[in-house]
Order: C-alpha cells, then structure tokens, then sequence
C-alpha cells in the first residue's frame, strides 16, 4: 500500500485550470507558448498574469510611455494565438521587481480568483549555463509565485483582507511547473503546435522584429531541449521542472 504522503510521479494527465505567472509580456511565449496550446487545445482553461506591463523593454526609439501600453496589445493578441482569452496585467515596474508581501498578497489574490490545480511560473533558481534566462525579474517572479502558492493562497490567515474584504477563499494548487530551470525534469512535445508558439512569438513585435531568423532560433533551442530530456529525432520541446506543491 502506498504511503498517504506519496507524492505523484510526474504531473497530472489533465487539469480544469492553468494560472501562467510571468514577469514580462513574451516571456511566456518564450519558454511556454507551445505547452498552453497542448493545454487549450485538451479543453485547460488558462489564464495569463503578467506582472509588470515591459516597458523597459523594446529596441527602437519608440516613447517609453507608449512601450507598455504597446506590450500590453502585444500580449493579447499573442495569447490569442494559443487559446487564452484571460489575460491579467498588475502594472509593476519593469526591471525593479522585488520580493514584497504586496507582490505575494496580488498574485495570490488571482490564485484565489482562478482557483487553478496547475500554475506555470519562472524558476526561481539562477542558471548559470544560459544566464540570460535568470533576468532578475524572472527570478523574483517565480519565487514570489511559489510563495504565494506556498503558504499565502491555502492560507485563510494570511493575507485575511482577501478572505475578510474581497471574498476570496484560500486554495491550494496541486502542482508547479518552472520554467528556464536548471532542474527540468518534464519535457512537452510542441511540434505539432509549433507554428501556434510561432504565431503567438510574432505578435511580440517590439521585441522580435529586429530578429532575422526568429522561427530557426527557437527551433534549434527546442530541438537541444529535446534531444537531452530523451525525445526522438526531430521533435521540438519546451521543458520544466515540476513540482507538487498540494
């Protein structure tokens, strides 16, 4: 008999709802578009967080008032493309994230909102062999997320505004899945949804338009992804550690 405490193997088959908490319009689109579209596409409600607006980003002259207003349309219309019509936006500086009990009370909020069994979020931990995924917004992201995940949302005493002023009972989430994470252990076969990740990358177009051969980059990236967590020749993955978290 197993123990009651036995943690699951690997993650569920299927979930009602999926709750994507990002720091930046396109980073889920990055690392995780093609997985939300096996998601939408299996009947997963999926509702995307973006905690800042990314108005530090871009590579033109455009005027920094109208980047995250311009980021913002980006995201949407990017979501679209792989399924999700909720799409949430808190409006935390871009590049000055830290980890505040504001930040864990508002992403906790929408844990209690969405009442997600799966969240999607950045790992927390910093990569040292591809540095460029550890952006210290991601990092912070995620462990705000995970905080807020555990103990914040299942927690009726923490945060009691929510309860007490907002209606919002606690939840628990079932599992965590971090993406850029040194400890991927949990590969998802993208390649028939590949030309949905495209789509929706695209859409991103003050950040990718400077790009020559955007599809051929992210193909070979998902490719290496593939090829080290076991997947046969020619497929395409995007990976992430999961954990249990209920």
């Amino acid at each position: 008999m197993s123990s009651p405490f036995q943690r699951p193997s690997g993650p569920a088959e299927h979930v009602e709802r999926a709750l994507c908490v990002l720091a930046h319009p396109d980073d889920v689109d990055f690392g995780s578009a093609g997985t939300v579209a096996t998601w939408t596409a299996a009947g997963t409600e999926v509702t995307y967080l973006i905690v800042t607006d990314g108005d530090a980003g871009g590579f033109d002259d455009t005027p920094r008032e109208q980047m995250g207003p311009l980021r913002r349309a980006e995201q949407v219309a990017a979501a679209a493309e792989v399924g999700v019509t909720d799409v949430r936006f808190l409006g935390y500086p871009d590049g000055r994230l830290e980890l505040t009990l504001d930040l864990r009370r508002d992403i906790s909020r929408v844990i209690r909102q969405v009442r997600p069994q799966r969240v999607l979020t950045s790992s927390p931990e910093r990569f040292w062999e591809r540095i460029g995924a550890s952006h210290p917004d991601h990092m912070t992201v995620g462990e705000s997320t995970l905080r807020a995940v555990y103990p914040d949302a299942r927690n009726p005493f923490a945060f009691p505004e929510l309860l007490v002023d907002e209606g919002l009972d606690a939840w628990t989430v079932d599992e965590v899945w971090l993406g850029a994470s040194p400890r991927a252990d949990h590969a998802v076969d993208v390649t028939d949804v590949v030309d949905r990740k495209f789509a929706a990358l695209k859409s991103h177009v003050t950040q990718v338009s400077h790009v020559p051969d955007l599809e051929g980059f992210v193909t070979g990236w998902m490719q290496q992804t593939a090829q080290r967590l076991g997947l046969p020749a020619g497929r395409l993955a995007e990976a992430f550690h999961v954990v249990h978290t209920a």
